[in-house]
């Protein structure tokens, strides 16, 4: 693995005899260049979120502060489900010999396959925000270092938090993520322990891939198939102002109460409106932060990696105030 390469050099020079019995001259001392900084590659998902693009302004941002211990390289993908983008944004970090890719992956199995390429190439891989999947991780016989938050316990607290305003028995509806994200299955599981928890009826459970305009179309059509419908819990803040807007179409605002997850600034104007219930905040600007400081230890001290569990917090217009 590319590490902190020191370089020594000996420089000798010889002098010339000034004249009959002239003498050589006494070695110069070693000259050590500095040691080179390692590397990091940061690969994040959809920096048309606010999310990602929060993530990634944390990560400059201790880099400017660290600019002496690491090198830093930040990419992202266009949207949510442009996975072959960033296998591409993988190798292309594998071509330029980087010493670390932190990596927050837009699909749970997809990437799990060309990011065990970089790590048998000597590249520390550590994976942050999407955990990868345990299954196929084992099924190949290698360890990828998840750092970040324990979705489930996250959406759970959003989760608990809204059913405290309704009656048992309320219909409630679920937007999910992208189904094949780790991240978006773990918060829809968080809102059905809650939900189910509190003794309410989860009348509808659907994908909105993340995506604002999609959630709205499909907050749209849960509206109009179930009339009696008290809340929707989205998985990602991006789908919770989409659901939000549509609930604002239906003119049932107050009505119909909306929780989302990441705490993004938008969703923060919509909590202090009271179109918004609750998010929960992962804090977005160390996110990325956590993940490079672990690689950087690893680096220097080459521990076995081991996951980290970042912090989780609920978000309320009260919180906020």
């Amino acid at each position: 693995m590319r590490r902190f390469k020191v370089f020594a050099a000996s420089l000798m020079v010889l002098a010339l005899s000034a004249g009959c019995g002239g003498s050589e001259s006494a070695p110069q001392p070693e000259v050590q260049p500095a040691a080179e900084k390692p590397r990091v590659a940061l690969i994040m998902k959809s920096l048309a979120n606010e999310f990602f693009l929060t993530m990634e302004e944390g990560a400059r941002a201790h880099h400017a502060e660290n600019s002496d211990s690491y090198e830093l390289i930040a990419e992202g993908i266009k949207d949510e489900l442009d996975v072959n983008r960033q296998i591409q944004l993988v190798e292309q970090m594998m071509a330029q010999q980087v010493d670390a890719i932190v990596i927050a992956p837009a699909d749970s199995k997809a990437l799990i396959q060309v990011c065990q390429r970089a790590q048998e190439g000597g590249i520390a891989v550590i994976n942050i925000d999407n955990k990868f999947d345990e299954a196929i991780l084992a099924e190949r016989g290698i360890r990828i270092p998840f750092v970040g938050p324990d979705n489930r316990k996250g959406a759970r607290l959003a989760g608990d938090y809204l059913a405290g305003r309704l009656e048992p028995g309320a219909p409630v509806a679920i937007i999910g993520g992208v189904p094949s994200a780790y991240n978006g299955v773990q918060r829809r599981l968080g809102f059905e322990d809650a939900m189910n928890a509190a003794g309410m009826s989860i009348v509808a459970s659907q994908s909105g891939d993340w995506e604002m305009a999609r959630a709205n179309r499909v907050a749209s059509a849960m509206l109009n198939e179930q009339p009696g419908l008290k809340a929707l819990l989205c998985a990602n803040d991006s789908m919770a102002l989409g659901a939000a807007a549509a609930v604002r179409a239906a003119g049932k605002t107050g009505g119909i109460l909306v929780i989302g997850f990441d705490n993004i600034s938008a969703a923060r104007e919509l909590l202090a409106n009271g179109e918004l219930l609750a998010t929960v905040d992962q804090h977005a600007d160390q996110l990325a932060v956590f993940g490079i400081e672990f690689a950087l230890r690893i680096l220097q001290s080459g521990e076995a990696p081991s996951d980290h569990e970042t912090p989780v917090d609920l978000v309320t217009a009260e919180s906020l105030s």
